[in-house]
């Protein structure tokens, strides 16, 4: 029988409201455990006074230089001794997931009862890094915990200055707009990056983060240091049938406000029957009815999945797919917040040489981040500081007029008929 509730007014407000709050999941594991009684005592605390009582300190497992968080009370009495001795010590142990966040039941419970056993029984899924998050141990735990996990198979993620535990989308296995394999792309890396991860040795934390297609679920650009997002660079695909099923049940006004004027580039428009260029290679076209159809320009297209996303299936991603490669994104810290800018526009994913040639860019761009970066310096930061241009030579890649900083919004002039304009103000002067 655990120990009698502290007093958490300011908690007990939180259950109030109508959406499910944490404190409830809270109070039952408390009906267990001192430790969450006193875990519950100490936030009151916080609440209270408006201050952090946690501090860091040295946790590890075994062999391992990384991947545990330790949190040690600084909520002490007169005497010195902890307020709530019994959650003097949280550690957090970050563990890597599967690519794609699969699991089976039996694995989700067998994580559960582990920590139930050793911990708090507070696990969250999934952290900003990707991990999964089991939260609360005491430091006598740490290592019974980890060897449970590890024997069902899980290894600990990223903590420190080193390369961090990865995410991917559910991607190919379940999603239509799959560009690559996700999953094969995640566990080729972070199997090479394993030892860059339990044993940190770099000037700050790198992110790798995989996204099937522009939608980018993962929101690698924002927050990833390289992130490998599928795109294609042929022709959007489209499904006549499926695109007047669309139109049959959605209509026209439908089709022009939330297809054809949404489109950013002004790549899509509506035509015609008679008068859609069904002759052009870089021209895709459908009807939507015997009287009109959509014509894409697909040179103007930045694949920004908008139309794809509205009338799925009847408008589909090309079949030359791959990746496109930026680096830098990040939260804010010294230099505000940073997206990823593009350093390969397209990087083919179908071959294991492929695979290859991505996880040599990443060892590139991990080397190129060790040797160069000032302590707690992100890589987008390392470059917002040294140049672009020098971070390009630095790890080996040719300059591409497509390494933008701001995909899809970066302003552009069309160059064409340049040209022809030049040499007929040319002819004029010359007459």
């Amino acid at each position: 029988m655990a120990k009698k509730m502290h007093e958490t007014p300011m908690l007990d407000a939180l259950e109030t409201g109508p959406w499910p709050s944490f404190v409830t999941g809270l109070k039952r594991l408390a009906k267990d455990k001192d430790y969450v009684v006193d875990l519950l005592g100490t936030l009151e605390t916080s609440y209270r006074t408006k201050k952090g009582y946690w501090k860091g300190g040295t946790v590890g497992v075994f062999g391992y230089g990384g991947g545990v968080i330790p949190r040690f009370t600084e909520l002490k009495d007169e005497n010195d001794k902890p307020v709530y001795p019994d959650a003097a010590e949280l550690h957090t142990l970050r563990v890597q997931p599967p690519p794609g966040m699969h699991y089976t039941s039996d694995v989700l419970r067998k994580m559960c009862d582990i920590w139930e056993r050793h911990g708090t029984g507070l696990i969250a899924f999934h952290g900003q890094s990707g991990d999964i998050m089991f939260q609360g141990a005491k430091t006598d735990k740490v290592q019974d915990a980890f060897d449970e996990l590890n024997e069902l198979g899980f290894d600990l993620g990223g903590a420190g200055p080193a390369v961090r535990t990865s995410m991917s989308c559910v991607g190919a296995a379940r999603c239509e707009q799959s560009c690559y394999d996700e999953a094969k792309a995640h566990r080729t890396v972070i199997n090479t990056f394993t030892d860059d991860i339990h044993r940190p040795a770099l000037p700050y934390k790198f992110k790798f983060k995989f996204s099937g297609c522009p939608n980018d679920c993962m929101n690698s650009i924002q927050r990833a240091d390289m992130a490998v997002i599928g795109t294609w660079r042929d022709n959007i695909r489209t499904d006549e049938a499926l695109a007047r099923k669309w139109f049959d049940k959605h209509g026209m006004n439908e089709l022009v406000n939330d297809v054809v004027t949404r489109c950013p580039t002004k790549a899509i428009m509506l035509k015609e029957v008679k008068d859609l260029r069904t002759n052009d290679p870089k021209i895709s076209t459908v009807k939507v009815n015997d009287t009109h159809g959509l014509e894409i320009h697909n040179a103007d297209c930045v694949r920004c999945m908008h139309c794809i996303n509205v009338m799925t299936g009847a408008l589909a991603h090309g079949t030359d797919t791959g990746a496109t490669i930026l680096v830098g994104g990040k939260r804010t810290l010294k230099i505000g917040d940073l997206m990823g800018t593009v350093v390969v526009p397209f990087l083919p994913l179908k071959t294991d040489e492929d695979y290859e040639a991505l996880v040599d860019l990443g060892q590139r761009v991990i080397d190129f981040f060790a040797e160069n970066a000032l302590e707690h310096e992100r890589t987008g930061e390392m470059i917002e500081r040294i140049g672009l241009v020098n971070f390009l030579e630095g790890v080996g890649v040719e300059i591409d007029p497509n390494m933008v900083s701001t995909p899809r919004t970066n302003p552009y002039v069309r160059t064409d008929g340049w040209d022809e304009e030049v040499a007929k103000i040319n002819a004029k002067k010359a007459a």
